[in-house]
């Protein structure tokens, strides 16, 4: 048995993703890194938004690396500070109109992605693949977030 799966998942994320930043730059959001879909992604999935805080540790970077981070994606127009609920020292970090729009292109683009596969394998493998990639990613029992590898 040859160990070359985990090497082939890290090529198939490449290989979406660079065609991901590819279609996006086309689309005006030539400015987005990589490191900012996982912002995205994350604000995205919390209506209420995060602090600098949370996502510094979603990340894995500290609470100035992410508020660096913040300060980038708000002066390109991708999020916005609003007050905290319930601290007023605090600011929660929310995606503005130009950031779900990155978004919402980023899913169409992997919708169309997937359909590519259904004609290259079919949907039947296509459905098997997605059941287990799941079952792996859940095998550990853990909660696995979605953030970079630095």
């Amino acid at each position: 048995m040859t160990a070359e799966i985990p090497a082939l998942l890290a090529m198939a994320f490449r290989t979406v993703m660079d065609e991901v930043h590819e279609s996006l730059a086309a689309e005006g959001f030539d400015d987005v890194r990589p490191a900012h879909g996982f912002v995205f992604q994350y604000l995205s999935h919390r209506q209420a938004g995060a602090t600098a805080v949370e996502l510094g540790v979603h990340l894995g970077v500290t609470k100035q690396a992410a508020v660096q981070l913040v300060d980038e994606l708000e002066a390109r127009g991708y999020v916005e500070r609003r007050p905290h609920p319930t601290d007023r020292r605090s600011r929660m970090v929310v995606l503005a109109p130009r950031g779900w729009a990155c978004v919402a292109s980023v899913v169409r683009r992997w919708n169309e992605i997937e359909a590519r596969w259904v004609d290259l394998i079919g949907a039947d493998q296509v459905d098997h693949l997605r059941a287990d990639l799941q079952r792996i990613v859940t095998a550990s029992g853990q909660a696995v977030a979605l953030r970079p590898v630095w």
